[in-house]
């Protein structure tokens, strides 16, 4: 299992760092614009870029949900977004706070700016939303369950 490294306020440092590498080398022209890094529940880190499309292409959040599921993630416990140009750490857009929401309701989410970063639970990104019914705890379709 991968060591977390963690600064101030609990926050994935590596994460971030693995977030930002990727945004650096590999988000040129317009078509990546972001990139994502999730910690998996056993230690791993995933990351992935954007898919912009003028259709309304995925974010670098959803395409790292896809990514995840192919390398095998069951679960992701932390994810940040990092944006090109040296934006540095991005919010979720509203789409992908629901989604990942949905997905990981026990989600830590780092967001903030500068020296202010820290990581929160993704319901409170997204106060008073719901759960898709479809990953609901005890239904037998939560995702966890399976």
């Amino acid at each position: 299992m991968t060591t977390t490294t963690t600064g101030s306020g609990g926050v994935d440092q590596e994460l971030v760092r693995a977030a930002a590498r990727v945004a650096r080398t590999r988000c040129r022209g317009d078509n990546h614009t972001m990139a994502a890094a999730g910690r998996a529940d056993d230690g791993r880190i995933v990351t992935a870029v954007n898919a912009y499309h003028f259709t309304g292409g995925p974010c670098a959040e959803l395409v790292l949900i896809g990514a995840a599921a192919a390398q095998g993630v069951r679960r992701l416990v932390t994810v940040v977004a990092v944006g090109d140009r040296d934006r540095g750490v991005v919010p979720p857009c509203g789409r992908c706070r629901q989604v990942l929401l949905d997905y990981f309701p026990d989600l830590e989410v780092i967001v903030g700016t500068g020296d202010g970063i820290r990581a929160v639970p993704v319901a409170e990104l997204l106060p008073e939303s719901y759960v898709w019914a479809d990953h609901q705890p005890g239904t037998g379709t939560d995702p966890d369950s399976r």
